[in-house]
Parts: structure tokens; sequence; C-alpha cells
């Protein structure tokens, strides 16, 4: 008997061992196509994983061995791991709607495991991956069950690549105005260049490495955690994950994230993955990977188009006759909103009730903007001091409603610490309960909140059409950056660009008219606020009047067409049985753009096509029959560009 229980006692320990083990292991989960595989690796005690896609050689590893830890004031989880357990593979099938964003009806499929490891002292990590067909996805989970002082002080996690070309932003400098994620994305640099700026690289980030296509990106983070970026130096071609900087806002909230309880849990970091751009240009990662809806009731939650006084004329919110001809614009062409900006409460001939009221009258809702400081920036716009305060906030939305205010633009938050990633929960919460939209502007990139709160209709995190009024540079950079942004800071959420502009600001655009009118599709933003003047739009041709008179913000589809990015880009959008096709020329050059549209249905198609005319200020009308499988050219002006419609 005392030999047989010698025996059990030998082998549950030899089981212990097994399940909790140093040794060098490694394991992979497949996408459901069997396409896309991440495998996570524990050597020596340290954690790595990889990402491949199957070509017909097997499968090519696209980001190469990269590290994965996360460090703890109390536990470093960057070394000396053992193996704990791995959890059966979750099969993940959910369809679900959003009101905003590249299509509305979804379907999140996917495949999950949760890695688990130990330190010696057996503090726990976890680490959940993903495997989608267009991509993977991973996060740290602390597992344990306590209360506590836990402080995340930095990450070891990181993506290598090899060779290949990158499009990706620098993270800003930090003043008075930024980081609001506004720079230009520099254009096809060599993988593994560092930032020019000292604080590092932007997500999203978009590289083309051995034929294939992969966007960083960061999607998820709770009231706890900060909103990661990259640091500057990318040596072998890694790039790693960077906090916050500490001077961010002006140095109001804490760097670090920290919690008062575990279990906690980190943002996903995503990395969409495709063989072709129309891979990166149609995905819906970032959403899939965020919280369901908090909000029950969405019936008041409207996406539309909006008139927009303050690009064309900065005074405008403080002259009543003004705003009002920009809320008879808005009747004119059919759009639902129009947006009175910053120091509206200083207006002159009237009162921001009286506008209200006459903008309801005539059917169009007003958006209202707000600075969101506080003690976080020093930036004098006016209305402030409002949102920051957690009494004042839900009052003023309460009040808001009260007028028939449908949604509001809170501007100037410069940083993505702890505190506020939290602050913008708060305002959506509040702003939710009120039943009022929102927009966010001077902001961090979208990062899933849109599905969770669908009360946030987009954000602007780009270096948009404002930057004609004050950036002499713009113009010269604009064509290419447009070309870039659909495959980039586009594709993780709703882009508030501000485009669509006929007249000439303080510094003049050298995009056609063409060009200008093809980004009212190209781009994609729940509220598409028209910016140039009102008799720019009210002087328009017929077609492209009528075009932007129908043009929808919500689409149930989106297509890659062709392109290159930083040279053209070409983008298909469905609303309905009616295609939007629109292309845009970033290149100072004339060319044909070769168009093809097999998503098509089978038949012929009527189409509609608005290009430029005989001069970049001007326009051409064209009908023509199309079918799905005959290949047609365009040609296109340099910087310039052409839009479609397209009927059964």
């Amino acid at each position: 008997m005392k030999q047989v229980l010698y025996f059990v006692a030998l082998f549950m320990l030899m089981g212990m061992y097994s399940c909790k083990s140093n040794s060098d292991s490694s394991w992979s989960l497949l996408s459901p196509d069997g396409n896309i595989k991440i495998e996570v690796f524990l050597e020596n005690g340290n954690l790595h994983y990889n990402a491949s896609l199957k070509n017909s050689n097997g499968f090519k590893e696209v980001i190469q061995k990269s590290p994965l830890g996360i460090i703890r004031e109390d536990a470093d989880f960057t070394g000396n791991l053992s193996f704990v357990k791995i959890s059966d593979e979750i099969s993940i099938n959910e369809k679900y709607n959003v009101l905003t964003g590249k299509a509305l009806n979804l379907h999140n499929n996917g495949h999950e495991q949760i890695l688990s490891f130990a330190l010696p002292g057996d503090e726990g990590l976890d680490v959940a991956v993903r495997a989608y067909n267009d991509g993977i996805a991973f996060r740290y989970i602390f597992p344990e069950e306590k209360t506590g002082k836990f402080k995340v002080t930095g990450e070891t996690t990181g993506f290598r690549f090899g060779e290949g070309q990158a499009w990706i932003q620098p993270y800003d400098d930090v003043t008075k105005w930024t980081p609001a994620y506004e720079a230009h994305y520099m254009n096809e640099v060599a993988i593994g260049e560092n930032s020019p700026y000292k604080n590092g690289w932007c997500f999203p980030a978009l590289f083309h490495t051995s034929g294939v296509w992969v966007l960083l990106s960061e999607t998820g983070p709770d009231g706890d955690f900060y909103g990661a970026h990259l640091n500057p130096e990318a040596n072998e071609g890694l790039y790693t994950i960077r906090l916050p900087e500490p001077e961010e806002a002006m140095g109001v909230y804490k760097q670090h994230a920290e919690s008062d309880k575990l279990p906690w849990t980190s943002p996903w970091r995503v990395a969409i993955i495709g063989a072709e751009l129309n891979t990166v240009a149609t995905s819906n990662l970032v959403t899939h990977l965020s919280p369901p809806s908090r909000v029950k009731d969405v019936s008041w939650i409207k996406p539309g188009r909006a008139s927009w006084s303050w690009l064309s004329d900065h005074d405008s919110p403080q002259d009543y006759g003004k705003l009002k001809t920009f809320v008879d614009l808005a009747a004119e062409m059919g759009w639902e909103y129009s947006l009175v900006d910053a120091n509206w409460n200083l207006m002159k001939g009237g009162d921001i009730k009286q506008l209200v009221d006459y903008a309801n009258s005539k059917n169009i809702g007003i958006l209202l903007w707000y600075n969101s400081g506080g003690p976080h920036n020093d930036v004098g716009e006016q209305v402030r001091d409002i949102m920051s305060d957690p009494v004042k906030r839900p009052q003023e939305f309460a009040r808001l409603r009260e007028w028939g205010v449908k949604g509001v633009k809170i501007d100037f938050f410069q940083s993505d610490k702890p505190g506020m990633m939290k602050f913008y929960r708060d305002i959506l919460e509040d702003a939710a309960a009120s039943q009022i939209m929102v927009n966010f502007h001077g902001c961090t990139i979208p990062r899933g909140w849109s599905r969770t709160f669908p009360n946030l209709i987009t954000l602007e995190s780009v270096r948009g059409a404002e930057c004609y009024t004050f950036a002499p540079t713009y113009p010269e950079n604009a064509p290419v950056s447009n070309t870039i942004l659909p495959v980039t800071r586009n594709v993780v959420g709703s882009m508030d660009y501000t485009p669509v502009l006929f007249s000439e600001m303080q510094h003049p655009q050298i995009t056609t008219w063409g060009h200008e009118l093809a980004l009212s599709v190209l781009f994609e933003t729940g509220w598409l606020h028209f910016a140039d003047r009102v008799e720019s739009y009210r002087n328009l041709p017929e077609a492209p009047k009528n075009f932007l008179k129908t043009v929808p913000v919500v689409w149930d589809e989106i297509r890659y067409v062709t392109g290159w990015p930083g040279k053209d880009m070409v983008l298909a959008r469905r609303k309905g049985d009616t295609w939007f096709v629109a292309g845009i020329n970033g290149e100072d050059k004339t060319k044909e753009l070769t168009v093809q549209l097999p998503f098509l249905p089978d038949g012929k198609h009527s189409v509609e096509m608005i290009t430029d005319g005989d001069s970049n200020r001007s326009f051409a009308v064209n009908r023509l029959n199309i079918d799905n499988k005959t290949p047609f050219d365009i040609p296109v002006m340099a910087y310039g560009g052409f839009v479609l419609k397209i009927s059964k």
C-alpha cells in the first residue's frame, strides 16, 4: 500500500511540474479559415510571439518573433516565467450592428485561447490571443482576485518586421495644442527608420513587407489603462510600446496605469494582416475586439451631414446672422445638422437658444462646440470648464437636451494618459444619459469606443482641412496624405477631416475640385462636416451639388478598388443597392486609373461619373454603362479626382 501511495504522489508531482514548467515551449492558434496563425513562445522564461500568413508554400512569417512582456511595480512579467496552463480553444461567432463605420452589420468571427504563466512567487499573467481571417490580436490579463495598489510601469511588447516600407505618423511633441495625432503620415519610409520626433510613432501604422500588408493599432483601453504608442527607435525593424509622455495634458493625470484590484486587463494590440490592401481597408477588427454597446435605446443616435461656418470664418460663431445662413444652407442641401464652433457664448445679434429654435423650425439639428478643459489645457476658447467638471457636465447635457441640441464637439484633450482615457468614457456615458451625440477633437485615435458607446459619432485625430487656414505647408502635403488616410487612420474608425473645399482659404489647396468632391466618399465619418462657404455650395453646378445632397454617411459595405498609398487611391462604398466610387490622384502628374468592379451584381449598370473638367476648378459629367467584368480607364488630372454613382 505504501508503495502505491508513493507512486501516486510521484505522478502528482510530475503532473504539477508538467503544468508549470519554464522549459521552452510554443503554442499556435489558427484563424477560422486556416490562413493566419499566431504562435506564442516561452524560451528561457521569456515570452515571444509571431504572426504568419499562409501562401502557396505554407506559412510565411509576417510579424517576426517579437517580445511580449509587461511590468507591474510589484512584479516583472518580462522574464523568469513558467507555463501553467492553456485554455480550450474558443470559437467566436457573433453578429452585431453598429451605427457608424465602414459597414453597419458586422460578423465577429475568430478563435481565442488564453495562455497562463506565473513568476516564481506565483504572481500570474495570462496572455489572451486571437486569430481572425484578417489578423491577430493579444492582450495581457492579471488573473488573480485581490485588492491592493497595482501599477503598470512599462512593457517590452513589440512588433518586428523584415525589410519593407512603412506609412507611419510621428507622435507629436507635447505643446499647448498637442499631442493630438495631427502630424502628417510619413510616406513609404524604410521599415526600421527612427521617428523624427523624440516621442516616437503613432498607431495606426501601416507596413508592407514580403508582399504582405500589416496595420498595427490598439483597441479597448478601459478607465485604468493608458493609450499606447510606439518608441522612436525601431532597431532591426522592432517597434516597441511606449507609454504616454509625462508632460502631456500639462502634467495632469498620472502616466502609468493604476488599479486597486485584480483581475485587470490591458487593451488589445491589433495587427490586421492581408496579402491585399482590401483586407486592411475593409477590416473591422478594432470594432470586433471592443465591448458591446452599453446604450440600450439607440433610436436617437443619427449620423448625418452638417454645414460648418468656422473654417471659412473663424469669428462666425459669434454672429447670429452668419450662423443662420449656414442653417439655411443645411436645409437647402438636405443635410441634417449645422455645427456651431468655439466662442458661441459670445454671440451677438441673437443667442444660442434662439439659433437652436430657428434650426429646429427647419428640422436642422444644432451641434455645439466645447473646450474639454479644465486643468489639462490652457486653450482659451470658450465654452470651457464645464466638460471637465463631473457635476456641471451632466447638468449641461441635460440642458442641451431640453433645448433640442443634438450633439457636441469637444476639443483639446492632448493626452493618452489613463486619466484621460477615463475622461473620454465619462463624457460618453454622461452624454448618452441625456441622449447627446459626441464628436471628439484634438483627441486620441478611435479605440473601439464607438461600439461600446454608439453616441460617439466621429473623432478628429487627423491633420484635416482646417489646416488650410493656419499651416502654410499643408496644401503641398494634403494630396499625398489623402491617399494614405483611407488605409491607415480611417481604417480604425470614423475620421472628422472636414473635407470638400472649393473656395480658397488662407493657404490655397492644390487639389482639384474633383479631388475635393471625392473626399466625401473616400473618407468615412459619422458626421460629415462640409467645411466651405455657403456661396461655394450654392454656386456648384447641378451634378456635384446633387451629389452632395445625396451622398450617404453610413454604409453597408466597402471595397478597395485600386491604388497605392502616397500615389493614388480608389475605394467603393455601397448604400443599399447603390455603389459610390471615389478616386484621387496624390501625385503632380496626369494619369489614367484603371477601374474594375467585380463585386457588382451581374448585368449592366448605369453610372453617373463626375470628374475634373477642362481646368482644375471645374467639373465634367459623363454617363456610361458598365458591367462587373470589363475594366475601364478614368483620366485624372494632377492632384485630381472623380466620383461614380452606380445604379442597377
